[in-house]
């Protein structure tokens, strides 16, 4: 397929000292990875030639001066270089250097989305601890990428196999996330949830909006949220025509889901959905951030820095996510 007619996909290093190179250049060693998509990479060049060194192969790392330059060519990882250091961080250790580097992949990426050159985004994992000691104060990959884009609401949206997860809460301790549930809050999770199924190409979505407690409740014998937060928005959503049921004990729902009942699940919070997700394919789950201006997927697994830089990483998850952003690069495409 020649180049005006692959999708071009921004891929971020993540941080140098965590198995994100690796699983890329993996990823990248499949012939069939270049035949619907243009990846390029945003990152540090010197770091994804040490990967291709941990990898093993014949590559060819060339640097292109933007996105739109990138040819696309099995054996070629090409590379937006958004740092240049060559004293290059160890494997395996939270390092400022190494966070700050992550952060300006990302930067690099979302400017090069904003410009045009990209249609997706996708993600290798970062090290909070890294990104806070450089002094960035993002919690997260889904909230930097709303800040940088400036935009106020984004969703995440978990795929694995035909189960589809989205979340109300990500980055909070459980008791501030069941502090969060309002009515008004699920009403939105749910009109959001729907409205981005509906724009997968889904035109009469099932949603489903997991419970909080056990047996959903039991009407306020194990807990009031069910009865007093979650009924009202289901009803109140369903009074709006939307498609939701629920709430749905957790132990149940994902299953059922995952069976074909419902088209996605709504999450109260994020382990929730992602011990569901993550037992039924821990590296192979894609995570999938909707409401800005382009789609951003990302491997569900960390930087892995006790088996960084000896070659074990699994890229299962990160050919996966290529796999997604392409699907969803396309539907983007003809929009």
């Amino acid at each position: 397929m020649s180049p005006e007619n692959r999708i071009r996909i921004g891929i971020t290093m993540g941080d140098p000292a965590g198995v994100g190179p690796e699983i890329i250049v993996k990823a990248l060693s499949d012939p069939n990875a270049y035949q619907h998509m243009i990846p390029v990479i945003f990152g540090n060049p010197a770091v994804i030639r040490r990967s291709t060194d941990v990898v093993g192969g014949q590559w060819d790392v060339q640097v292109v001066s933007t996105a739109a330059h990138a040819r696309g060519q099995h054996g070629v990882l090409e590379v937006v270089a958004t740092s240049n250091e060559t004293d290059l961080p160890p494997f395996g250790k939270v390092n400022p250097h190494a966070g700050d580097a992550a952060v300006k992949a990302i930067k690099g990426v979302v400017e090069a989305a904003k410009q045009g050159e990209i249609t997706v985004i996708n993600t290798a994992p970062i090290n909070k601890e890294a990104v806070r000691l450089a002094g960035h104060p993002y919690p997260g990959h889904t909230e930097m990428l709303a800040q940088l884009f400036n935009v106020e609401k984004v969703l995440t949206m978990f795929v694995v196999g035909d189960l589809r997860v989205f979340f109300l809460t990500r980055h909070h301790p459980l008791k501030t996330a069941i502090s969060l549930l309002t009515i008004d809050r699920v009403l939105e999770g749910i009109e959001q949830s729907v409205k981005q199924l509906k724009n997968l190409g889904f035109p009469d979505p099932t949603l489903a909006v997991a419970a909080l407690n056990p047996h959903a409740g039991e009407n306020g014998l194990i807990g009031s949220e069910e009865k007093d937060v979650l009924i009202p928005a289901v009803e109140k959503a369903q009074s709006l025509g939307l498609p939701v049921v629920g709430p749905i004990p957790a132990d149940a729902v994902f299953y059922q889901a995952r069976m074909g009942r419902f088209t996605g699940v709504l999450s109260l919070y994020h382990d929730q959905g992602h011990i569901a997700t993550k037992t039924l394919d821990f590296n192979g789950t894609v995570s999938v951030t909707l409401g800005l201006p382009t789609v951003r997927t990302s491997v569900d697994h960390g930087t892995a820095f006790d088996i960084a830089g000896q070659g074990k990483a699994d890229a299962h998850g990160q050919s996966e996510a290529l796999r997604v952003s392409n699907q969803l690069g396309r539907l983007l495409a003809k929009k």
